[in-house]
């Protein structure tokens, strides 16, 4: 028997409710439980996972921790971080997102973006410099903790890179928006010759690679980033009014660094780390200067595809 219209109803709406309670409860909002900045895990998973970037390892480090505890920061963090292929820079990228979101990269509040799949036709310029800038109004009003990850800065058009120029900028707020607790990530091979050239510079003279310090590459970086007529930087105005905090130089990777990697994607896949399985796939990579063979050509991108050939 069916019980009285008036308890069905009842039933269904505390059923209704408590889905709704459930819904809500596992939903991400910009608070401090999807979102809280993990300062040990980001050290932790920058000494231990990023090999051979001993000067990105530490002006990363510093300059996202000291912008997250900052109260009042003045402006969004701007990080361009630039060099070679397989280097690090997109892996860094999500351990930062790793160590400040719930949901890690899959967060609402991350925003990746690839100037070829996003941005790939020159004649719709004039649209992305609409649509882009109201994307970024749009997400960090509903939350002011946001971050935004460019791939291939050097292949965007210049006058797109411009329109989202002033919310890099040193504003209290445009238009009601306040954009001081976003964070802006810059991925590019430009600059990425200067960085090798200074790598070379230093093994040619004896010198110990972890010698080279920020000092030695950030000025010749960025002048040659802006400078170069085939980057997306090319005399944008990010560079020239300095609303980039930090160039970071990603160094070539050697021969120590690619087994490192290897070792670390042995385990993650589930291995035991084998050494001389990973150095045999190692040695079958290419490397740079041809009779020297100091630095890896592909470092650890190709590492993933090729170790499952070794194993």
């Amino acid at each position: 028997m069916l019980p009285p219209v008036p308890v069905v109803i009842g039933v269904f709406a505390g059923v209704a409710a408590l889905v709704n309670w459930s819904f809500n409860w596992n939903k991400e909002v910009c608070d401090k439980k999807w979102i809280n900045f993990n300062e040990e895990g980001l050290k932790k998973d920058i000494q231990t996972k990023l090999f051979g970037q001993h000067v990105a390892a530490q002006v990363i480090l510093k300059a996202v921790t000291g912008f997250i505890k900052s109260k009042n920061p003045k402006k969004p963090l701007v990080l361009s971080l630039h060099g070679s292929t397989g280097t690090g820079k997109n892996f860094v990228s999500q351990l930062i997102a790793e160590n400040i979101y719930k949901n890690k990269m899959r967060s609402n509040f991350v925003h990746l973006f690839t100037a070829t799949a996003h941005f790939p036709h020159k004649a719709h310029i004039d649209t992305y410099k609409i649509q882009l800038p109201e994307w970024i109004r749009g997400n960090v009003s509903i939350c002011p903790r946001s971050l935004f990850i460019f791939d291939e800065m050097d292949k965007m058009h210049p006058e797109l890179i411009d329109s989202i120029k002033p919310y890099l900028d040193f504003y209290d707020n445009l238009n009601g928006v306040s954009y001081r607790q976003a964070i802006f990530i810059f991925l590019s091979n430009a600059g990425g010759e200067n960085i090798v050239q200074v790598a070379l510079d230093f093994w040619r003279d004896g010198r110990e690679r972890e010698e080279i310090q920020l000092k030695d590459l950030e000025t010749a970086l960025s002048l040659s980033v802006f400078n170069n007529k085939n980057s997306g930087f090319w005399h944008t105005s990010l560079i020239d009014k300095n609303l980039v905090d930090f160039f970071v130089p990603f160094l070539p990777l050697e021969f120590k660094h690619i087994i490192q990697c290897g070792l670390a994607e042995m385990v993650s896949k589930g291995h035991d780390p084998d050494i001389e399985v990973v150095e045999t796939m190692a040695r079958d990579l290419n490397y740079f200067p041809k009779e020297e063979r100091v630095f890896s050509m592909q470092g650890c991108k190709v590492i993933p595809a090729r170790l499952d050939f070794y194993v």
